[in-house]
């Protein structure tokens, strides 16, 4: 058990990680949004040849970043959506299997759906060069569009995670320093 706790935690650094670097998409987000309605409001140039459109199609890029990077981690944190009115009653043994269940049945495979779904469209960005509908847009669209199949991935690792805690719960072997994000409570 002790292993396999090992991995959840390996997984759950790695996604606290990308939560990190999702931090600083926020943050990035922030001074180009504040730049950007500087410069247009003020009448002022922009610099090295940006022009509103590409900063403007930069935000939507690093908000989507920011959710992809951050998703992971918030549900092995508990900070999910979650419809408590009759789980919160429940015992934990209730708890560990809707959990497991929930990742068999849904996340993982929706996860696995969705990045192999979206590896075609991935992949036809990237080869056709695609670019931004504005003239005078960004390039490289399939940057972002491999945003998709990050998060997919993400998601996965993340409930691949909460799977392993979930069992070592049921099983009774989980610290309880674990519990409150795995099942939740605690907060």
């Amino acid at each position: 058990m002790q292993s396999a706790l090992a991995v959840s935690r390996a997984i759950d650094g790695f996604l606290w990680v990308m939560a990190k670097i999702g931090a600083w998409c926020a943050l990035l987000l922030v001074l180009v949004v504040t730049y950007d309605v500087t410069t247009r409001y003020l009448g002022v140039p922009k610099v090295f040849g940006l022009t509103s459109t590409m900063l403007q199609e930069s935000e939507y890029w690093l908000h989507s970043f920011l959710i992809v990077l951050v998703v992971g981690y918030a549900y092995t944190r508990q900070s999910h959506v979650r419809i408590d009115l009759i789980r919160e009653n429940l015992s934990d043994r209730a708890k560990y299997i809707i959990e497991i269940m929930g990742i068999l049945l849904a996340l993982i495979p929706y996860s696995f759906l969705g990045a192999w779904l979206s590896w075609p469209y991935v992949v036809r960005s990237y080869i056709s060069g695609e670019i931004s509908k504005s003239q005078t847009g960004l390039t490289d669209l399939w940057i972002l569009k491999s945003g998709l199949i990050m998060l997919f991935v993400l998601i996965g690792l993340a409930g691949i995670s909460q799977l392993i805690k979930s069992i070592v719960g049921l099983a009774g072997r989980l610290p309880n320093d674990m519990k409150a994000t795995t099942i939740g409570g605690g907060h």
